[in-house]
């Protein structure tokens, strides 16, 4: 339980900060080109919200308001007799539009008619009432400072669904499906009335902001810690291998060289470079060069076997000596003799050059006396028996650190120099996730699909902010990629339709901008429900 909880503080903190960040893209620059933007909220806030507050009008949670001024509570009776007109004008439409198809009789339709029509005059006056209370806020924002004119107009709030977060924009169709402001005419400080190219920035900065949040996440992770790694070419007993990336050809103790032609040299920006390449050499055995072809769906195989608990790493690890770290006192090493420093070389006579052998080696001996051959000093072999545990321990620590046996390469970045290194490596993440991508379009993509219990699952057991910063930075760099995708209601789908606008010079309408973000909404509803729902099932199987 207390994994689950760690994990998903770690989830719920990220997420909320690249909520923040990309909603405040919009909001900026929304505000930059006078556009009111009338609500900031973190996370979705159907019925109700958990927490709400506008500069000198109104604070509450839970929906209920302890008010300012009597400008909060007008602005608020406005909004609702807005609301109530709107959503009473179509229900009335619906219901003519009924009782004309069912041929009922001209008295009910003249009566539905009848209080369609005053429906649509109160709907009208509420429209006028908000509008004038609108353009009267705006007269008094040019009066302000531009500090306070920036961000004291604007509801901010936290919903109680954590599944992203908006900025509601007057005049535009968007994730809060307001359209009672659009049947009033356009004002100077909505959405609508701001040239397409203003829009088109608008909509863009979010997924900016993502980007340049994860170039400036990367950056700092190298400023404060540098970069250390064992380049392949050092590590002299090459790599282990997983079984999956066995099956396909890879033999333990290959050392990397190339992927498509492009050489390898760091373990851990290589990865996916191998993983996405269509043939990665090797060297083998110290002289020959192989070849090693990657199956398109190598990538699924690998992400089937990082969930399974029957292997302890997947792709790739450094080969190094088992060597003992430390001895627990009491405990059946410490007993049997074995110092910190000591080399496992063999097990019952079975050779154990590396810890990747070593480690299954021991498994399997419960409550079992065992002969481990040393090296000691790098030069005596001492055999010792142990007796190990009723989980085949023995209480030792094991160094993992391959810098300890291979040459590393070590680099540190001045505040200036981060900011290259953190562009590189944001735009080498993003790449490398654009690439992966096409892969979900496959039965084994459809498959691999996960929600936030998968993302979730990548976050550390313990609370590590260098791993937190890293994932957080490669999650803004997906969500940036994901937002700018052509799908209605993503940033990307009004991104397509301002794009048109600006080539063609005709606007969309605003009743099929409205039914393009009602299918977008539905689809990613329901791909929502299909990523956890496939999170369920891989929990059961």
């Amino acid at each position: 339980m207390e994994i689950f909880l760690i994990k998903a503080a770690q989830l719920i903190l990220a997420f909320a900060i690249l909520v923040i960040i990309h909603e405040f893209g919009h909001f900026l620059f929304a505000r930059i080109f006078g556009v009111k933007v009338e609500k900031f909220y973190i996370f979705f806030n159907p019925w109700t919200s958990l927490f709400k507050w506008k500069p000198k009008k109104y604070v509450g949670s839970f929906s209920k308001k302890n008010y300012f001024s009597e400008d909060g509570k007008k602005e608020d009776s406005e909004r609702d007799a807005l609301d109530s007109a709107v959503a009473e004008v179509d229900r009335l439409t619906k219901s003519v539009k009924k009782l004309k198809d069912e041929n009922a009789a001209p008295s009910e339709i003249f009566k539905e008619e009848d209080a369609l029509k005053a429906a649509e005059k109160k709907m009208q006056e509420a429209i006028e009432a908000k509008t004038q209370s609108d353009r009267l806020e705006y007269e008094n924002e040019k009066k302000e400072s531009p500090w306070k004119r920036f961000w004291g107009h604007t509801e901010y709030g936290i919903g109680w669904l954590p599944l992203g977060g908006y900025c509601k924009i007057g005049g535009m169709i968007d994730e809060s499906m307001d359209t009672a402001q659009l049947k009033a005419e356009p004002q100077p400080w909505e959405f609508r009335s701001k040239p397409a190219w203003q829009r088109l920035l608008v909509m863009i900065a979010g997924v900016l902001f993502n980007f340049l949040l994860a170039i400036l996440i990367y950056a700092g992770i190298v400023y404060a810690t540098g970069e250390k790694y064992v380049e392949f070419k050092e590590a002299k007993m090459g790599m282990a291998y997983s079984p999956a990336a066995q099956e396909i050809g890879f033999r333990d103790g290959d050392i990397p060289l190339s992927a498509d032609g492009e050489l390898l040299s760091n373990p851990v920006e290589d990865r996916m470079k191998i993983v996405q390449a269509k043939n990665v050499t090797v060297l083998r055995n110290g002289s020959d060069t192989v070849s090693v072809e990657i199956p398109e769906d190598f990538i699924f195989r690998l992400d089937k076997e990082a969930k399974s608990d029957s292997v302890a790493f997947s792709l790739m690890m450094y080969r190094i000596p088992a060597q003992i770290t430390q001895v627990m006192p009491g405990e059946a090493a410490d007993k049997a003799g074995i110092k910190a420093g000591d080399r496992v070389i063999a097990i019952d006579s079975v050779p154990t050059p590396s810890l990747d052998v070593f480690l299954p080696a021991l498994a399997g001996h419960p409550s079992q006396t065992v002969s481990l051959k040393v090296l000691r000093n790098e030069a005596d072999t001492v055999t010792i028996s142990v007796t190990l545990s009723e989980n085949s321990k023995m209480g030792v620590g094991l160094e993992v650190d391959p810098s300890v046996f291979y040459k590393a390469k070590e680099k540190h970045y001045s505040l200036l120099g981060s900011i290259p290194r953190g562009i590189k490596m944001g735009t080498d993440r993003l790449t490398a996730y654009a690439q992966s991508m096409k892969l979900v379009f496959t039965k084994e993509g459809a498959k691999s699909v996960g929600g936030f219990g998968s993302i979730g699952s990548i976050f550390p057991e313990k609370w590590d902010w260098i791993a937190f910063w890293n994932i957080a930075a490669f999650l803004s760099v997906a969500l940036a990629f994901m937002n700018i995708l052509p799908i209605p209601a993503l940033d990307g789908g009004h991104v397509l339709f301002l794009l048109y606008e600006v080539i063609t010079g005709r606007k969309p309408s605003e009743k099929f901008l409205e039914y393009a973000q009602t299918f977008g909404m539905i689809l990613l509803i329901l791909l929502l429900i299909y990523a956890n729902g496939m999170d369920i099932v891989r929990l059961f199987k």
